[in-house]
C-alpha cells in the first residue's frame, strides 16, 4: 500500500484500536486516553498563537485527502509521526510531526469571516452588550507576568480586543518584526532627562484630571505609559533586534516577515512572554487556491518547523504549547474559479508542545472532509484546552466592570483530554 501511495486502508495499531472500540477492562481506549489526559499535569507556561486569517484550507494542509476527487492539486506525504499524513506543501515540518497532533474534526457554526474570527479567538459569539477578551488576554489575565516584556504580544497585525479585561491585559503590537519600535524612544533632539520630566509632568496631569472628574478611561491611558516607560528601560529590549541573529538561523527560519515572527515568538518565550500572537492573512482563496496556498507555505513550512525544532532542541517546548489556526476551513470542492470557499462545518488545527502528546490525530473528517466523521470539537473546546495546558480553569467566574458575571470560556466548553494522553 505504501508503494502505490493508496492510504485509505492503511491500519495503525492506533487506528484499529479507535476503530474496533477496543476495550481495556471494559472502557473503550478513547476514554481511557481522555481520562489519561484529564490527570494531567499542566506542562505550559506559554502560548505561540499562530493566526492565518481568511480560512486556511484544512484538505490543502493538515487533512489530505489522496485519492479523492477533493484532493487538488497536492499530494499527500509521510511525516516522523507513524501513519499520519500532511500536505506535500509541508516537507520540512512533515519531519517535526512527532512533536505535533493535529485535531482534523473542528465542528465550527460560522462561517462569516468576522463572526467566525471572534469566536475562534474569543470562544463566543458576537454579543452587542459586550466585548469578550481574545485568548491571549485569558492567559494573562490568569497568569503572573514574567519579566519585564508585555505579557502578551502580537507580531505581523492585531490581536483580539482584552474586552472587559482592560488595557492591562491588551496585546503589545509589533508591525515588522526586528524592526526598532520608533514609540520606545524620545524623539530626536529630547534627551533622556527632558523626556523623563515630560513623563512625570503628564504622570501629574494625568492624577489631577482623574481627581476632579472621576474617569476612569485615564486609568487605560496611565497603564499605557506606565507599560511603555518600564520597556523603554529594560535590558530585555535587545530581544526584539534580530540582525544580531546568525545568519544561518535566519535562512532556517527565512528572511520574510513571517519566518521573522516566527524567530521573535522564539526568543520572546525564551525571555518569559506569556503569549505570543502571529499573524498571517491572505487564506480567502475563493479563487487560485493552490498557487496562493503553495506560496504561503513556502514562507509557513520552514519557519514552522525550525521553531518545532529549536524549541525541542533546548527543552523549551514542553513548557510552550505552540497553536496554528484560522477562523474554519475552505470547501474540499473545487469551484469554477479554481478556489475553494468558506466552509466551517469541519476543519483542523495543529498543536504542539506544552504538555500535547506529539504524534497523534485527534478525531476525523469523512472521506471528503466535509463533516467530522470522529470526536466532533466546538471552537471553544480549543480554548478550553489551551486553559487546561496552562492550568486555567476555564469555568472560573469573572466580573465585567459593569459586575456581570462572566465564565472565561464559553459554557459547555470541554478541554480536548486525549491531546495530553
Amino acid at each position: 500500500m505504501k508503494d502505490t501511495g493508496c492510504f485509505d486502508y492503511q491500519m495503525t495499531r492506533r487506528r484499529m484500536l479507535q476503530a474496533t472500540g477496543a476495550s481495556i477492562l471494559g472502557m473503550p481506549v478513547a476514554r481511557l486516553l481522555a481520562a489519561s489526559g484529564q490527570t494531567a499535569a499542566a506542562k505550559a507556561e506559554h502560548v505561540i498563537l499562530f493566526w492565518n486569517g481568511g480560512g486556511m484550507s484544512h484538505v490543502d494542509t493538515w487533512d489530505p485527502k489522496p485519492g479523492r476527487p477533493v484532493q487538488g492539486e497536492f499530494s499527500a506525504i509521510d511525516t516522523s509521526a507513524d501513519g499520519i499524513q500532511i500536505s506535500s506543501i509541508f516537507p520540512n515540518l512533515a519531519k517535526q510531526m512527532h512533536h505535533c497532533a493535529l485535531v482534523r474534526s473542528i465542528a465550527g457554526t460560522n462561517g462569516a469571516h468576522g463572526r467566525a474570527t471572534y469566536e475562534l479567538q474569543t470562544s463566543y459569539n458576537m454579543d452587542p452588550s459586550l466585548i469578550h477578551p481574545g485568548l491571549g488576554s485569558i492567559v494573562v489575565h490568569e497568569k503572573n507576568r514574567l519579566g519585564d516584556l508585555p505579557a502578551f504580544i502580537t507580531i505581523n497585525g492585531q490581536a483580539a480586543k482584552s474586552g472587559y479585561f482592560g488595557q492591562s491585559c491588551s496585546a503589545y503590537f509589533i508591525g515588522e518584526p526586528g524592526e526598532k519600535d520608533p514609540y520606545l524612544s524620545f524623539p530626536t533632539g529630547i534627551t533622556s532627562a527632558r523626556g523623563n520630566k515630560r513623563l512625570d509632568l503628564l504622570a501629574r496631569m494625568n492624577a489631577r484630571a482623574t481627581g476632579k472628574t472621576g474617569v476612569t478611561d485615564f486609568k487605560a491611558t496611565d497603564t499605557a505609559i506606565k507599560e511603555a516607560v518600564s520597556l523603554m528601560k529594560s535590558p530585555a529590549l535587545k530581544v526584539f533586534d534580530l540582525d544580531k541573529e546568525k545568519p544561518d538561523t535566519l535562512a532556517r527560519y527565512g528572511d520574510s516577515d513571517f519566518g521573522r515572527g516566527a524567530l521573535l515568538a522564539r526568543k520572546l518565550v525564551e525571555t518569559g512572554v506569556r503569549f505570543v500572537q502571529v499573524n498571517r492573512g491572505g487564506f480567502d482563496t475563493h479563487s487560485n487556491n493552490f498557487p496562493a496556498m503553495e506560496n504561503h507555505a513556502l514562507e509557513m513550512d520552514p519557519a514552522l518547523a525550525a521553531l518545532v525544532e529549536d524549541l525541542a532542541a533546548t527543552g523549551k517546548l514542553e513548557s510552550t504549547l505552540v497553536l496554528v489556526l484560522s477562523e474554519f476551513g475552505r470547501t474540499p470542492r473545487i469551484n469554477n474559479n479554481a478556489g475553494r470557499d468558506h466552509h466551517a462545518r469541519c476543519f483542523s488545527c495543529l498543536m504542539a508542545g506544552g504538555g500535547v502528546q506529539g504524534g497523534q490525530v485527534i478525531g476525523a473528517s469523512d472521506k471528503d472532509a466535509m463533516e467530522p466523521a470522529e470526536r466532533p470539537v466546538k471552537p471553544s473546546d480549543i480554548h478550553a484546552t489551551v486553559c487546561h495546558a496552562l492550568g486555567i480553569d476555564h469555568e472560573k467566574e469573572v466580573y465585567t466592570p459593569q459586575d456581570r458575571p462572566m465564565i472565561l470560556v464559553r459554557e459547555g466548553a470541554e478541554p480536548v483530554h486525549e491531546l495530553f494522553a
